[in-house]
């Protein structure tokens, strides 16, 4: 079954150090650790957009983009 993912729990994934993390967003990634690895997980265009909104400096481009040239095959269904 695939799963679809929603903003906020890419946002914690993406955004959050593992530092600062509740208990619950600790367990938030690594289910979503576990549905990409199962291949699982789905990304759609406009959640997209919003994690590219959501970036707030230069420096975290580079990183998000390495990030979004692995999971490019997530945007299938």
């Amino acid at each position: 079954m695939m799963v679809l993912v929603d903003t906020s729990v890419w946002s914690v994934a993406l955004r959050r150090q593992a530092g600062q993390l509740t208990a619950g967003e600790r367990a938030v990634r690594e289910e979503l650790a576990e549905l990409i690895r199962e291949g699982r997980a789905r990304l759609i265009g406009p959640v997209r957009q919003e994690l590219l909104s959501g970036i707030r400096t230069e420096a975290q481009y580079p990183a998000d983009r390495q990030f979004f040239a692995k999971i490019s095959y997530l945007y299938r269904f």
